[in-house]
């Protein structure tokens, strides 16, 4: 059976393309980012997947009034299995990310161009390969005529790029009755190139803004006022302290310890004979599961005390993004060690399950406790100029797919 099944997804190579290329040419950029949202991408897999003898496909609508047809949908198609009581997962989603600055790219982004293997667009890695390898897969297992061990369930989700709002956390929160705690779930929307990476936890997010006050004067009498920049300045010098101080390491993560990066400066004054009164910058802190986010805001808060009384100014540390890690997929869970068996199988890869320092929409999931993966063969191209995919990654990923439920 593995057999006929990894002929059959070899031999919709061609429509593979065609599906990746016609994807491509709908745009579906939600209304944080000026678009009209997913409905036509929604409503042509639709079709496709009615076409292709999948019976049921059923749209569960987040009410969303910023685009035309006042909601953002979200597919769900399901293939029974022989055990109806568990259902294997496969979720992408349908939004894409702006083309930024067209003058960086060499083709139209929303009309596909293949070379050889790769294919050029945007959202051809990001997120149309998980999409369309998860089509493929279940196309297989129908015309194969396979009943899957257990039932197998592609969703298709809006609004992934900006929150998920609409997207996998609408579904969980108005439609869990869906899903199952013995369910399983795979992510097909982050990877290394090596198919090696099965995500299974994250790190916190803490991003944090520092606000420093002195007071401006003219840089000729620095004596009559208190210079923010250089209190600013010497507040970043301490911000790698913080890593002595929470110093825990997991090596399932990459790099193994937690970081934190100063990073965007805001502009302060506009000329060069003007002392600056005011600075802000901002700290992006990605920190191992054992710590308390509340422990890291309050080290900074010391630290801004000490440089408030050290150079005579008044320092506010703001949180701009906070996200405390949730739970991780335990690395014996069954759907890590089944996404590892068949990444073996397909690829010959010893994969292994990781961290990684940012955030996925598996988070959603973990919270709530399923046994959740992220995982893909991915160039890492997404949100590039050029964004470009592999159509033997997108077949290749499939075959993993398809070997999940058995």
């Amino acid at each position: 059976m593995p057999g006929q099944l990894l002929s059959k997804i070899d031999s919709l190579k061609d429509d593979a393309l065609e599906l990746h290329t016609k994807l491509v040419s709908i745009p579906a950029i939600g209304p944080t980012n000026n678009g009209k949202g997913e409905k036509d991408k929604a409503d042509y897999l639709t079709s496709y997947l009615k076409e292709h003898g999948f019976d049921e496909v059923k749209s569960y609508n987040s009410p969303d009034d910023r685009v035309e047809c006042g909601y953002r949908p979200n597919l769900v198609t399901i293939i029974p299995g022989q055990n109806r009581s568990k259902t294997l997962w496969i979720i992408s989603h349908m939004d894409v990310v702006p083309v930024g600055d067209l003058s960086l790219w060499n083709t139209d982004p929303f009309t596909l161009t293949q070379d050889g293997d790769a294919i050029y667009g945007r959202g051809t890695e990001d997120n149309h390969q998980g999409l369309v390898s998860s089509i493929i897969a279940a196309r297989a297992l129908k015309e194969c005529g396979v009943t899957p061990g257990c039932n197998v369930g592609l969703i298709f989700v809006s609004d992934e790029e900006t929150g998920s709002t609409h997207g996998l956390d609408f579904m969980l929160k108005e439609h869990e009755n869906l899903f199952n705690k013995k369910d399983l779930f795979l992510v097909p929307d982050f990877g290394e190139p090596d198919s090696s990476m099965v995500e299974v936890s994250e790190k916190s997010t803490l991003w944090l803004k520092i606000t420093v006050e002195g007071k401006q004067c003219h840089a000729s009498t620095p004596e009559y006022g208190v210079n923010s920049l250089v209190a600013a300045a010497a507040m970043i010098v301490e911000i790698p302290e913080l890593h002595f101080q929470f110093d825990d390491q997991d090596e399932l993560f990459s790099p193994p310890f937690s970081t934190f990066t100063p990073t965007k400066k805001e502009a302060n004054v506009e000329n060069v004979n003007t002392m600056p009164g005011k600075d802000i910058f901002y700290i992006d802190c990605r920190v191992l599961p054992t710590y308390d986010l509340k422990d890291i805001i309050e080290q900074v808060e010391g630290m801004g005390n000490y440089i408030a009384e050290e150079f005579g100014v008044k320092v506010t540390v703001e949180t701009v993004n906070r996200h405390q890690a949730v739970p991780q997929t335990p690395v014996d869970a069954e759907i890590v060690e089944k996404t590892i068996f068949a990444i073996k199988e397909v690829y010959g890869v010893d994969a292994a399950p990781r961290g990684i320092g940012g955030g996925t929409v598996a988070a959603h999931l973990r919270e709530r406790g399923y046994q959740a993966v992220v995982w893909s063969t991915l160039l890492n191209q997404a949100h590039q100029p050029n964004e470009k995919g592999s159509l033997a990654n997108t077949i290749g990923d499939a075959k993993v797919m398809a070997l999940l439920p058995f």
